[in-house]
């Protein structure tokens, strides 16, 4: 039997480089080694405990991935961590002496600033720029609410930066290899109609739409005026003019192909696809009855869908 090959490691994320914690917080200032130190065996352990910094001591990371931060949820949880502190450590790796570059959890910090916490707990590790931005970046895709731009912006990074390939991307996100695909042709969409997307004045379902339309900025000029929903914006783009097309003999019509899927249906599964991640399927009959199939691929994918569906959460 042929070995397996082991992983590359993109996802491993901040679950497994937190995994093996299990110390209370080490207070003072942090001892661990800094880029251009050699590494010991007392700087590698000393990074993988949990230990508490000055807040001040923290920047942020260049390569987040998030480019807006809600006033009101950091307002929200500045509150949560006055009251309860906070839960989980932000992930660091040293820069130089009292300096350290957030990895993971630039929205805590941001929140515990808020909060007027004078230290912080946080994780050290020792990581290249490569690294760093790769877990930066999952970490982010994984658990903050991204919005679809800066969610395919981070997938295309993955890709052009650090080499790595869709598939790969999709088994270290929990999400379909078509979910990644789909957010990644968003990035084609003029300036504009990119950003009119972040600022949530257009969906996804809107900005899918757009990229099948001979012009995306006179459609979304429409979409805009009139309010459109994702159906009114897939008819507009539908409806465009083109070539005429050569003229048909009149004849019998033909009828409908068994088991063909409408325009409305296909673009209903792109956006329950969407929502959850993972590949949906809806199986319509001609009476009305039916089934959706969501396809997933491991227990965590398949807890995160019954949660959803129950309300809880994520």
């Amino acid at each position: 039997m042929t070995p397996a090959k082991p992983p590359r490691g993109l996802g491993r994320g901040l679950d497994a480089l937190l995994g093996d914690i299990g110390l209370q917080p080490q207070t003072g200032p942090a001892k661990a080694p800094y880029e251009g130190q050699p590494d010991s065996p007392l700087g590698l352990a000393q990074s993988r405990r949990l230990q508490t910094l000055p807040i001040e001591f923290l920047k942020a990371n260049p390569n987040q991935p998030r480019r807006h931060f809600s006033k009101a949820d950091l307002e929200d949880l500045a509150e949560s961590i006055k009251a309860r502190g906070l839960l989980q450590p932000i992930l660091v790796r040293p820069l130089g002496p009292d300096l350290y570059e957030i990895v993971a959890g630039e929205r805590r910090w941001r929140a515990a600033q808020l909060a007027m916490v004078p230290d912080i707990p946080v994780i050290i590790r020792q990581l290249s720029d490569e690294a760093a931005a790769e877990i930066a970046l999952i970490e982010n895709v994984q658990r903050v609410d991204l919005n679809p731009i800066e969610e395919a912006a981070a997938y295309q990074r993955l890709i052009e930066v650090h080499g790595r390939t869709q598939e790969e991307i999709s088994g270290a996100v929990g999400k379909s290899r078509s979910h990644v695909a789909n957010l990644i042709r968003l990035m084609g969409l003029p300036e504009r109609a990119r950003t009119a997307l972040e600022e949530g004045k257009i969906t996804a379902g809107h900005a899918r739409a757009l990229l099948a339309a001979k012009d995306p900025l006179a459609a979304l000029d429409i979409v805009l005026r009139r309010g459109l929903n994702v159906r009114d914006t897939e008819r507009l783009v539908k409806e465009e003019p083109s070539a005429p097309a050569p003229a048909k003999t009149q004849g019998p019509a033909k009828p409908s192909v068994p088991g063909k899927k409408d325009a409305d249906t296909r673009a209903l599964e792109a956006d329950l696809a969407a929502a959850l991640g993972l590949d949906v399927a809806i199986d319509h009959k001609p009476k009305g009855s039916g089934q959706i199939t969501i396809a997933y691929r491991s227990l965590d994918q398949l807890d995160d869908v019954c949660k959803r569906l129950m309300g809880q959460g994520v």
